[in-house]
């Protein structure tokens, strides 16, 4: 059986859920407006980049003089932001709590804004438990380029060849794979007690 010394948990859509359209669906209730704002204005790729370590006033800047007449919804993504990340992901987060308790050696490695992080952290406090967090905003690299993970490694002195990684994006896990790491790619009908089972876990 693999020897897994160190056990890496990703925190969005895997510990706690996020969805913007909570929110959205009240700010802007015409369902084909809504999809267009997200499409071509408050766009994933634009969201990273706060990921990456761009400030919320920056980004909302650059937004606000390319769409003035969509000011209100551009700044109600960040004034609302709390709202998207809506409850915890119980079940598995209780493997994360559960692999503590046993001594197993847990951190968190995740793309999140700084500021948003913290928030989250006063949310639920369970993301400030383990040995410790990797955040993207405040590193200022992103999941899956290969030098976020190294720096986990390095901060946390991991050896990659007894380290797995649970995360909902398959190029990041992907990526730690080709770093010597083990990958979970949970998806969101998964169950993670039997992937961890099979790793002794």
């Amino acid at each position: 059986m693999t020897e897994i010394k160190h056990i890496v948990f990703d925190i969005g859509q895997i510990l706690i859920h996020y969805d913007p359209n909570i929110p959205f669906s009240n700010l802007i209730p015409d369902e084909e407006k809504r999809q267009f704002f997200f499409d071509r204005i408050c766009t994933s790729a634009w969201n990273i980049e706060q990921d990456r370590g761009r400030t919320w006033p920056e980004a909302e800047a650059l937004l606000i003089a390319e769409y003035p007449d969509w000011e209100t919804e551009i700044r109600a993504f960040r004034k609302h932001w709390h709202e998207m990340v809506s409850h915890a992901l119980d079940e598995r987060v209780g493997h994360l709590l559960r692999l503590q308790d046993e001594g197993h050696d847990v951190t968190l490695l995740t793309n999140f804004a700084s500021d948003t992080f913290r928030q989250a952290q006063e949310m639920y406090p369970f993301l400030k438990t383990g040995r410790g967090v990797t955040v993207s905003g405040d590193v200022k690299l992103i999941k899956p380029d290969p030098a976020i993970y190294e720096l986990h490694v390095e901060t946390f002195d991991l050896e990659p060849s007894k380290t797995l990684f649970i995360d909902d994006s398959l190029p990041n896990i992907e990526a730690c794979r080709a770093l010597g790491w083990h990958g979970i790619h949970l998806t969101p009908d998964m169950d993670l007690a039997p992937e961890l089972h099979k790793l002794g876990l």
